[in-house]
């Protein structure tokens, strides 16, 4: 028997599956890590936390399925994206930690860029608007603000990357320096049309590009890991953003077809084929995979907080002390209040991009309690879903956007947030059989590659629903209830 290991490292956990050869789940392992809030709007983890939580799930997970090293045939990673981190060439010691892509410190850096009329230019190039989100000015503001940084990346002494590039370079024993097309479009640094770094934004952001990654496709050769990690060489053959792994473990291979991840974050991928689309609703036009050598595009909706608002209600609320609480508790909920939560803690993401406003709540009353809350919380995603939604409706007009939704991630096994997302947007929401469609996604890519898994056409059909919801709210209920979002959001933003 031969498996294939997936790495999937997470905002909040890393996670390491086994799969089998017919692409069945053996085992999962996961471990959490600290999360670090140094100032309002900053996010940011420590890198060897990241490292550290992957060697342990890896070994836990080939542990537990009772099987050795020497039977992965190759291993597979997916991680968050735009996360930045920067790393001593000799060492691989990171010279600060790892900004999140949620943190908005460089807030005023991307207004002033804007203001200089670059975006425009930096849109065309990469696919997406100048924000904080992206790597480039992350990697910028490290750079800026650590103390000798600049002077030692130009003398080449220093490595950038997102997670993928850092988990490459630690498995391999700093061996390999690379990334994939998925993750090195969400760094703000990248040319989508032409395939390479472009020079003009390094240049404009003073970022020396001897720092940069080698870009390969998402199934490609990566190296080996190192010996000494796990007792043999294994070779890493799949790399791609969450976002994009999941957009394959759906099997979303067709244009038109499209999916919508719910974890810390909410992400939405419409498959638009060899063209890329260029949004005028103030959508990403990003790379959902590449595979010899041809990218395939995708329009791409973020929210920043989907899942995270479930943490918020156990962590800075305290009404509930799992996340599994909520669902129960939220069907407690009073339905005459009519209460609305805008869960902008680090701004909204698509299709508003605000990086100053924050979070707020509406229609407070006196017999307002933890039941409303809850409830309020979990609504907000499937409106924030809603607006991606209609959004890439209008940027998708040449086959119109598939009417079913593929949904994935932690929060979509909520039955009644499912079922709300499926009211909200009028239109069915099919959850497949194995909901880790990250994980699978990135094990698909590296078992395909290395010939142990079969082809795109093979793979889709394979696809397995497990639950369709389809709508039961009545149409002048959800406009009603849409119409109060709108003027949440909008007061929320001027505020």
């Amino acid at each position: 028997m031969t498996y294939i290991l997936a790495i999937d490292q997470g905002t909040t956990s890393t996670r390491a599956m086994v799969f089998d050869s017919a692409m069945g789940v053996v085992v999962s392992e996961h471990k959490e890590f600290a999360q670090h809030f140094p100032n309002s709007g900053w996010v940011e983890h420590d890198p060897l936390d990241l490292w550290g939580t992957t060697l342990a799930t890896c070994n836990d997970a080939l542990r537990n399925a009772g099987i050795s090293a020497g039977q992965i045939s190759a291993i597979g990673i997916t991680n968050q994206r735009e996360t930045t981190i920067v790393w001593d060439q000799t060492t691989g010691e990171p010279i600060y930690n790892a900004i999140v892509w949620q943190d908005r410190r460089t807030a005023d850096q991307c207004r002033s860029l804007r203001d200089a009329d670059h975006g425009e230019m930096i849109t065309e190039r990469t696919g997406l608007l100048v924000d904080p989100y992206f790597s480039g000015t992350k990697l910028g503001w490290i750079l800026d603000h650590v103390e000798g940084a600049r002077a030692r990346a130009s003398n080449g002494e220093l490595l950038f990357g997102t997670v993928d590039s850092f988990l490459i370079w630690k498995l391999t024993g700093g061996a390999v320096h690379a990334t994939d097309a998925t993750n090195a479009a969400r760094t703000m640094l990248y040319d989508i049309r032409k395939g390479r770094w472009s020079k003009t934004i390094c240049d404009l952001l003073d970022i020396p590009m001897q720092m940069l990654p080698e870009v390969k496709d998402s199934a490609a050769d990566f190296g080996e890991t190192n010996a000494a990690i796990f007792g043999v060489p294994i070779p890493i053959c799949g790399v791609a953003g969450d976002q994009q792994a999941a957009a394959v473990g759906q099997a979303c291979f067709e244009p038109g077809m499209m999916k919508s991840t719910y974890g810390t974050g909410c992400f939405a991928l419409l498959n638009t084929g060899e063209t890329p689309v260029v949004s005028k609703n103030r959508l990403l036009t990003t790379i959902a995979y590449q595979l010899d050598g041809k990218p395939t595009y995708a329009l791409e909706g973020s929210i920043f907080v989907a899942g995270a608002v479930v943490q918020w209600l156990r962590d800075g609320l305290h009404i509930i002390s799992d996340a599994a609480e909520t669902q129960a508790l939220a069907a407690q909920a009073d339905p005459h209040q009519n209460v609305v939560i805008v869960p902008a803690f680090v701004g909204l993401g698509a299709p508003y991009w605000n990086a100053e406003c924050r979070g707020s709540a509406f229609g407070l009353t006196r017999g307002t309690g933890p039941a409303e809350m809850a409830k309020a919380a979990l609504e907000s995603v499937g409106y924030q879903t809603r607006d991606l939604l209609e959004a890439m409706s209008a940027d998708w007009q040449a086959t119109g956007v598939q009417p079913t939704l593929r949904v994935d991630g932690g929060m979509s096994a909520s039955d009644g947030a499912m079922q709300f997302l499926s009211d909200i947007i009028g239109a069915p929401v099919d959850r497949p059989k194995i909901r880790e469609t990250t994980a699978l996604g990135a094990a698909w890519l590296a078992g395909m590659h290395v010939g142990l898994y079969p082809d795109q056409a093979t793979f889709a059909a394979r696809w397995a629903c497990e639950t369709e919801f389809t709508p039961k709210m009545e149409e002048a209920t959800r406009q009603d209830k849409y119409a109060s979002w709108k003027k949440a959001v909008h007061a929320t933003m001027s505020f």
